[in-house]
């Protein structure tokens, strides 16, 4: 029997749907490779309490509110005939059901497969995504009873996308908070190897029912007061909150090489663990993300050296930047290397995704790979202080920089941190192609 290394899974396919309007990868390259800032004002179509937001800042103790997130511009637009949906149920369920089913279409066809040819596939589907609170309270007479049961439901995020595609496998939907997406990737790749299913759609998706967690970070003053998300800069005044959906389509390499499948990249090793108990539930520990960190490169078999590109969690908060780096430089920035990888994070062109966060860090990091470029990180022209930069390895890329393979692929890790504590770390290889593109 062939082992993990041996024949390791593959990314062979990719949705995204991202702040901003973008809803293709060749969309998103762009703006990452031009240092686009996806951030808009509050959408005005939801029905949100914005003149009491944007004065919350007035209330003792709590924290100013900008007028800015990184918000998807169709999350209310929805074709529900094509998914086999009626329009009333499709007004009953959550926005998250919709974005999440139409951005693994896109990633389904992206792999070259035909949405409407998979019925009865052995296929999982693991979907990051946490409760949003969208629509009525299902305790009351509306006109959405009848559907509220499945449209608010977690599960049926998952569980639509298995239904639409008749794929019957695995249908688990995930919450961990911020690590969602990547929890989902590891999960979907530890069921292929396992033998559960044949292959996989994994990710997340990311849409704001309310403005809750805008009220929670004003109340704890970790909300950017100037309406950009600084990830690891001197400048920063905390998070921004912002939405967005990544789908992935794994498989074994060996069924990708059968079939004909672009590779995009390996998934070397992945790990998810707890920060355990210690310090309050919400607040980031480093020895857990060091030990995470070497659990998932003992796994993956390749030296830290090799890695020469890190995609942070880098939410721009006081307390996690600094954590999360000091994690970093014991793993990847020793002072021993002689050059270290450059860091950055997709949160300063879209804000922070959320349940969604990982899986856009993980799309940047592919479209990097497939692009032999690593994309800018905006806003760090001016590092935090909070760590001793000269002490480290560790460079913030501020510049679209030409990504050198080694010995044929270019190796990155990705990073994602929950608010309950749970952290997830996943090591891809890149190989690199004579076509290397965005397609």
């Amino acid at each position: 029997m062939s082992t993990a290394m041996d024949d390791p899974i593959v990314v062979v396919g990719m949705g995204v749907e991202a702040p901003g309007g973008i809803e293709s990868l060749p969309e998103f390259w762009s703006a990452l490779a031009e240092s686009r800032e996806l951030i808009g004002p509050f959408p005005r179509d939801r029905e949100w309490p914005i003149a009491e937001m944007l004065t919350l800042g007035r209330r003792e103790g709590w924290g100013d509110v900008p007028d800015a997130g990184g918000f998807l511009i169709g999350a209310a637009e929805f074709d529900p005939m094509y998914f086999g949906i009626t329009p009333r149920e499709a007004v009953a369920m959550d926005p998250q059901h919709r974005v999440g089913m139409r951005v693994a279409w896109r990633a389904v066809e992206h792999a070259g497969l035909n949405p409407g040819a998979l019925d009865g596939e052995s296929a999982g589907v693991w979907m990051g995504v946490s409760l949003m609170e969208y629509g009525p309270p299902a305790a009351e007479i509306n006109e959405y009873n009848g559907y509220r049961t499945t449209g608010y439901a977690q599960g049926a995020v998952a569980g639509r996308i298995s239904h639409g595609l008749g794929l019957i496998g695995p249908s688990v939907s995930v919450d961990s908070a911020c690590a969602s997406a990547l929890t989902a990737v590891h999960q979907a790749a530890a069921a292929i190897r396992a033998g559960e299913c044949d292959w996989a759609l994994a990710g997340a998706v990311s849409v704001m029912g309310s403005p809750g967690a805008f009220y929670e970070f004003s109340k704890n003053n970790a909300l950017a007061a100037d309406g950009h998300c600084r990830s690891y800069a001197a400048d920063a005044t905390g998070t921004l909150w912002g939405e967005g959906a990544g789908v992935f389509v794994l498989e074994r390499e060996s069924r990708a090489r059968a079939l004909g499948h672009r590779v995009y990249g390996r998934l070397l090793g992945s790990r998810v663990n707890h920060n355990g108990k210690g310090a309050p539930l919400a607040v980031p520990s480093t020895a857990a993300q060091v030990r995470l960190i070497r659990d998932a490169l003992a796994v993956s078999g390749i030296a830290p050296e090799l890695v020469t590109l890190v995609e942070g969690h880098g939410t721009g908060t006081a307390v996690g930047d600094p954590l999360e780096l000091n994690a970093l430089t014991q793993t990847y920035g020793q002072p021993d290397r002689a050059t270290g990888p450059l860091l950055g994070s997709v949160k300063s062109n879209t804000g922070h995704a959320q349940a969604a966060a990982g899986a856009l860090g993980l799309i940047k990091v592919l479209l990097c790979g497939a692009n032999g470029a690593i994309a800018p990180t905006l806003h760090a022209e001016h590092p935090t202080t909070e760590i001793d930069w000269n002490a480290t390895t560790l460079r913030l890329a501020t510049k679209l920089e030409e990504w050198p393979a080694t010995d044929g692929v270019r190796y990155a890790a990705v990073s994602s941190f929950g608010v309950a504590g749970t952290n997830a770390h996943a090591i891809v290889g890149m190989p690199h192609l004579e076509d290397d593109t965005d397609e």
